[in-house]
């Protein structure tokens, strides 16, 4: 079976993308926009001029190594799922915790483990969409915090299940 791809947001994509790229199975992790209402947009238009993109990372995944269920349940556990209109101290519609989702079955899996947490007492925010078009971001997102020495700010690994 060849590669597959996931595109979740949870807040600014460094931290994801940083996050992600560490999980055994991962091939890649992409920083980009989807969600909006523009063609192509860049980071200035994302932030300043209300294009209604948000801030994702498209994941490339073995799934002979790694299942979506499992990049889904880690996704809910490095982020704040409850947190409405942005993550940590990074506020705004680009930085809402989502999922774009491809097929049905990875609809199910993402409201099974929403319902989950729900069960459990969280108070989640999140929104699932059906899946649109990624546009990646400008090469300076790419692997962030690798090229600059640091780690994210505002994304940490929170057993939740």
């Amino acid at each position: 079976m060849s590669s597959k791809e996931a595109y979740f947001g949870g807040g600014c994509f460094w931290g994801m993308e940083y996050l992600f790229s560490k999980l055994n199975g991962v091939e890649d992790v992409v920083s980009g926009y989807m969600g909006g209402n523009s063609v192509n947009p860049t980071y200035k238009d994302v932030c300043y001029n209300n294009t209604g993109h948000i801030e994702v990372v498209k994941i490339v995944y073995n799934p002979k190594i790694i299942t979506y269920g499992d990049l889904a349940k880690y996704f809910f556990e490095i982020h704040d799922p409850t947190q409405i209109n942005g993550q940590g101290p990074d506020m705004g519609h680009q930085y809402i915790s989502v999922v774009f989702t491809s097929d049905e079955q990875e609809k199910e899996i993402i409201n099974k483990l929403i319902k989950e947490l729900k069960n459990n007492g969280f108070e989640v925010a999140t929104k699932t969409f059906d899946l649109v078009p990624f546009y990646k971001a400008e090469d300076y997102h790419q692997n962030y915090y690798n090229k600059n020495g640091h780690i994210p700010y505002c994304h940490k690994y929170t057993k939740r299940f």
